[in-house]
């Protein structure tokens, strides 16, 4: 199971979360082509390591371990993997 990241994000794109992940799963980051397009930040599925860092250093409250996140944004699930296929 992996965290995930949720509306709260969309048009804030802190990178905090970014700058703490071991295994760097969250993009886009600043450095990157896409970040000024991206909508929000999307932390890859296959690569997150459930270590929870990214989550209590997100400033909006958008990032939640999968079983935790709020029925309403349950589609958030589906968005944060497609942004890596």
């Amino acid at each position: 199971m992996a965290y995930v990241i949720a509306e709260p994000c969309i048009g804030v794109k802190d990178t905090a979360c970014v700058e703490v992940c071991p295994v760097d799963c969250i993009h886009p980051t600043k450095d990157e082509p896409d970040f000024e397009n991206a909508e929000q930040l999307y932390i890859n599925p296959d690569e997150c390591i459930d270590c929870g860092v990214c989550e209590p250093e997100c400033p909006v409250e958008a990032i939640f371990e999968e079983s935790e996140l709020p029925d309403k944004w349950q589609e958030y699930i589906e968005k944060n993997a497609a942004y890596y296929q």
